[in-house]
């Protein structure tokens, strides 16, 4: 078994009798997201969010670009058993991308645009505060176009020469109008169109609190409350919103922390970095 993704170090037990075994699968590190697994808890707690365990013991976690090394990880069951580890992640190294001819008034907005930004952060930040019972995660994704990655996440963004915040997601580039697909099975939680920074965009809830986010869309199929298969068509690629040429922005989101959504290309079938507690 191949230990190096994942170190898991008990810090002590707060509960009476045997402890089942505790399961983690994935990249233990900076902006990625684990698949786990343990029997009779039903509450996770991680970075100050509860997360939701199915029936089938299984569970997901995600940890934000700028996360300390040392996580403390508490697995919590109906009958007041509680166990408390600690994770340690692995440092990430972030790019810096350095964008030039990005329009001036999305880099530096004047007063007049601040209810358009407020906006687009309240209708964002509702549509990712959804938590959903429905596990459709577990169905796995997929990327969501094909096309060359022009932006990684957590890349350290200078725009016209001026430092802007961490990218939150990645960039994939294609000529407008190529199809953009659901990355996975899910519920349509946001459709807005011409907002300040992400022009035409889609958010999918794929339950769990885990959300996907599909931004400077030219063109938006789907409407709000339909439920869509992985690989369905969603929208074309475009370049509205803060863009400098024709991309799709796609974003993953956890609980509300942001991580890098290729991880999510292996969540459900990375059994290969598993480590049994």
């Amino acid at each position: 078994m191949n230990c190096k993704w994942i170190c898991l170090v008990s810090l002590g037990l707060l509960c009476t009798g045997n402890v089942q075994a505790v399961e983690l699968c994935g990249k233990a590190a900076q902006g990625e997201i684990l698949r786990g697994h343990t029997d009779y808890f039903t509450k996770v707690i991680s970075n100050g969010k509860t997360h939701r365990v199915s029936p089938y013991g299984e569970f997901i976690l995600a940890f934000g670009r700028d996360d300390a090394e040392n996580q403390e990880i508490v697995i919590k069951g109906e009958n007041g058993k509680s166990v408390k580890f600690n994770l340690k992640l692995a440092k990430t190294a972030w790019d810096v991308q350095n964008l030039k001819g990005v329009p001036q008034r999305k880099v530096t907005p004047s007063k007049a645009d601040e209810a358009a930004i407020l906006d687009e952060r309240r209708k964002i930040g509702d549509a990712l505060a959804k938590d959903m019972e429905k596990s459709y995660w577990k169905h796995g994704f997929i990327q969501p176009v094909e096309g060359r990655i022009s932006g990684h996440f957590g890349g350290q963004r200078i725009m016209n020469g001026k430092k802007m915040n961490p990218h939150a997601g990645m960039d994939i580039a294609a000529p407008e109008g190529t199809e953009v697909r659901a990355a996975g099975d899910a519920v349509v939680t946001l459709n807005a169109d011409d907002l300040f920074y992400s022009g035409n965009v889609i958010v999918l809830d794929h339950g769990y609190g885990l959300h996907t986010i599909y931004a400077h869309l030219s063109e938006m199929s789907v409407k709000v409350g339909q439920k869509v298969k992985k690989g369905d068509i969603i929208g074309k690629v475009g370049k509205t919103g803060r863009v400098t040429g024709p991309h799709l922005h796609w974003g993953a989101s956890l609980k509300g922390i942001k991580f890098n959504p290729m991880s999510l290309l292996s969540l459900t079938n990375n059994n290969e970095f598993c480590f049994i507690l």
